[in-house]
């Protein structure tokens, strides 16, 4: 059965679904098949096709189902004629000729946690650590080659020649895509969890762009995190969970109408999602009652002291900084610390908080790391030092990506050149 739409609102419709499905097909496919470039290829192949046949025959009722049928079968096809000149292709090419005429469709449990699969695959022990990473973002998130090194700080060639290395390590060592046993999950849990979280963060807060935001990286995160939780009922899971639903739970009110920025003081808090606020609160609470805290599960109590507080003014910034002091403990960073001085900021006064940001400065870690800068300038705006925080408003300006970031700062640039003239 199909749904007839006018032929000019088809290719959006297509647009619409490879957007939002592209990765799901990428990764059933990739099952199916069991080689990246061969399903990336049937993949484009499978598009081009509802190109070709959707303005003449209608969408289809099942997209997903339909475009998977179509690229497994275009797959088929193109092993039929290579697979006589390419040996490496002779074993996927058996089993997949030999399946050519069954009557088949994806089942769709297998769908479902098809990405899930792809994303143990991709963090196999097997992969260099950089490797896991580039190629997860990539295969499963469909990053960009030049979206994944700004994030990384890292030239577009090198994430290129990283996952190059993963696939080929992946098809050489026949490594198998399938979620791993109760008995592996430990080993490799870490990498995944900090891969979801990565791909939750260029989500929640886009690393360059013209918007604040990608609410499908950030819906897809929380998805694979609800999928861990299911297969193992670990508390860095659970608190990675936790701290993304209660991120989320602010999304909308990170930016307003016309794209600007707006700090979380001055967010509009009726806008929170509340329902995510109390599902988040609810696994924080179940989780600090664990033993074995680890990272995720303290980022997750300090987004929860957010989320408790009516306004901006009522933090229990002391719990904060509390909190932050764990943090350090468990895993100690630049970053962490920067947070922390932050903290302190607003518990004790700028000036207590910005002896700790120049001295994580002044190690040069952070040096180009246009956050620190622009907490600098926040800090010395704050405390009446306008020259100090005009120069570090222009150093984080420099070198910030996202336009909205870029704007804002700006914006506080030439409020602050004003006073100063």
């Amino acid at each position: 059965m199909t749904v007839a739409a006018p032929a000019a609102g088809i290719t959006a419709a297509i647009d619409a679904i490879y957007r939002q499905e592209s990765r799901r097909i990428l990764a059933t496919l990739i099952r199916l098949l069991g080689d990246f470039d061969l399903a990336e290829e049937a993949l484009q192949d499978a598009f081009a096709a509802a190109v070709a046949q959707w303005p003449r025959d209608g969408v289809p009722a099942n997209p997903r189902a339909w475009l998977v049928s179509a690229g497994r079968f275009k797959a088929i096809d193109a092993i039929r004629k290579r697979v006589r000149h390419d040996e490496s292709l002779a074993v996927v090419g058996e089993d997949l000729l030999a399946q050519a005429n069954d009557d088949w469709t994806p089942e769709l449990e297998d769908v479902v946690h098809d990405r899930l699969r792809l994303v143990f695959t991709c963090c196999h022990p097997a992969l260099a650590a950089e490797g896991r990473v580039a190629l997860t973002l990539r295969e499963v998130c469909g990053l960009t080659t030049e979206e994944i090194a700004r994030a990384f700080l890292t030239a577009p060639a090198t994430i290129a020649q990283r996952i190059v290395r993963a696939k080929k390590k992946i098809r050489d060592a026949g490594i198998p895509y399938r979620a791993p046993s109760q008995e592996d999950l430990p080993e490799r849990l870490p990498t995944v969890l900090q891969v979801v979280y990565l791909v939750f963060s260029e989500g929640y807060s886009a690393s360059a762009g013209d918007s604040v935001t990608r609410a499908d990286l950030t819906r897809e995160a929380i998805r694979l995190g609800r999928l861990l939780v299911e297969l193992c009922p670990d508390p860095e899971a659970a608190g990675l969970l936790a701290l993304m639903l209660l991120q989320e739970s602010r999304r909308a009110s990170r930016s307003r109408p016309d794209g600007e920025l707006v700090l979380l003081e001055d967010q509009d808090r009726s806008r929170w999602n509340r329902e995510l606020i109390a599902e988040g609160v609810a696994i924080v609470g179940s989780v600090l009652a664990r033993p074995g805290l680890g990272s995720y599960a303290v980022q997750a109590a300090i987004a929860a002291e957010h989320a408790r507080a009516p306004a901006a003014a009522d933090t229990n910034w002391g719990r904060i900084v509390s909190l932050y002091d764990l943090l350090s403990r468990i895993e100690p960073s630049p970053i962490v610390e920067l947070n922390r001085a932050v903290a302190v900021a607003m518990r004790d006064g700028p000036e207590a908080g910005l002896a700790r940001i120049d001295a994580i400065l002044a190690d040069g870690v952070l040096a180009d790391y246009h956050l620190a800068h622009a907490a600098r300038a926040d800090l010395c705006r704050r405390a009446g030092r306008a020259a100090e925080a005009l120069a570090a408003y222009e150093r984080a300006h420099a070198l910030a990506l996202q336009e909205p970031e870029r704007r804002f700062l700006k914006g506080r640039i030439d409020a602050l050149r004003a006073v100063t003239a």
